[in-house]
C-alpha cells in the first residue's frame, strides 16, 4: 500500500481533515471519505473526533493509500451529529489502532457481515482480492434497505455474494449465519472464516466454526476511550486483554476464552449490560 499522505504509524493525537465526500447509504447509515491515508489495515479502527461533541472509535471501510473511508450507523449523540456533516467540513482522526484480519495468498475465505459490519468486511475483501483470494461474502440485515456494500462486493474478482434478510425482502429469509451453516453442510471448505457484526451473530459464527474445526477471526466491539491501551476501558473478562490493542480482531480460540463474549459488555463507567 503506497503512503501518499500516510503517517505509516498510529497517531495518538487527532489531526483534522476536510471531508472529501459524504454518501448516505441508508436513512441511518453514512459514509464519509477523507483525502488522506493513515496506512490502516482491514479490521483496524480510527478514533473520530467531532469538536464539541466527542470522540468515538470507527472501523475503517477502506484505505487505498490515497483516501480513507468510514461507514457508521447514526445511533448516538456524536454519530447523529457526524451524519449532518457535509463535504468540506472538518473532522478529527487519529490512528489506526488495533489488530487486523490476516490471511495467506490464494486462500478461500468466507466473510460474514452483519449490518454496518459490511463496511470493514469490504475493506478486507478488497485487500484479500489483491492477494488472489477467492471469497464468499454473506451479508445480513433486517431488510433490503439496510443491506450495505452488496454491489461493491460483486465488483471484486473471484467473489460470490450471498444475501440474507430477516424479513425475506432480499436474498434468503433468515440470518446470515444460517447461510454460512448451509454452505458448510453442502461441503464448502474455506481456509478461514472472518466475521464482523452484532455480537450474538459473532457468537453463532464462533460456535459453528469451532464445531466444524475451521479457523475463524472475529471483530469484537467494546467501549473504547483512548485507542491504545492506556485507559483499560475495553479490557475483557477473564483474560484482561485490551480489545483496542490485542483486538478488535481476535482468533476464535481467543474469543472462546472470553467469558463475557456474547453475554455482556461494559459501559463507560464499567457497568455490565447484557446483550
Amino acid at each position: 500500500m503506497s503512503c501518499g499522505h500516510c503517517t505509516c504509524k498510529e497517531s495518538r493525537l487527532p489531526t483534522t481533515y476536510r471531508i472529501a465526500a459524504v454518501k448516505k447509504e441508508t436513512d441511518m447509515v453514512t459514509t464519509i471519505t477523507f483525502p488522506v491515508s493513515l496506512g490502516a489495515k482491514p479490521g483496524q479502527f480510527v478514533m473520530a473526533w467531532l469538536p464539541g461533541n466527542g470522540e468515538i472509535p470507527m472501523s475503517v471501510a477502506n484505505d487505498d493509500g490515497k483516501n480513507l473511508r468510514i461507514t457508521f450507523f447514526a445511533v448516538g449523540d456524536t454519530t447523529r451529529e457526524m451524519a449532518k456533516l457535509k463535504k468540506g467540513d472538518l473532522l478529527g482522526l487519529r490512528g489506526p489502532f488495533g489488530t487486523s484480519y490476516e490471511w495467506k495468498e490464494g486462500e478461500h475465505l468466507i466473510l460474514v457481515a452483519g449490518g454496518y459490519g459490511a463496511a470493514p468486511m469490504y475493506f478486507c475483501a478488497v485487500e484479500a482480492s489483491k492477494n488472489g483470494c477467492s471469497l464468499d461474502v454473506i451479508i445480513g440485515a433486517r431488510s433490503k434497505e439496510h443491506l450495505l456494500y452488496a454491489e461493491e462486493f460483486r465488483k471484486l474478482p473471484k467473489t460470490t455474494v450471498h444475501l440474507a434478510t430477516d424479513d425475506g425482502s432480499e436474498g434468503r429469509k433468515g440470518y446470515n449465519v444460517e447461510v454460512l451453516k448451509e454452505l458448510l453442510e453442502k461441503g464448502m471448505a474455506p481456509d478461514q472464516v472472518f466475521a464482523c457484526g452484532p455480537e450474538r451473530m459473532l457468537l453463532a459464527v464462533s460456535d459453528l466454526t469451532a464445531q466444524k474445526k475451521i479457523p475463524s477471526q472475529l471483530s469484537l466491539e467494546r467501549y473504547m476511550k483512548c485507542g491504545y491501551g492506556l485507559c483499560g476501558n475495553c479490557t475483557v473478562d477473564p483474560l484482561g486483554i485490551r480489545l483496542c490493542v490485542e483486538g478488535p480482531v481476535v482468533k476464535n480460540e481467543t474469543a472462546r476464552k472470553i467469558t463475557e463474549f456474547g453475554n455482556y459488555h461494559r459501559d463507560e463507567l464499567g457497568k455490565k449490560h447484557s446483550f
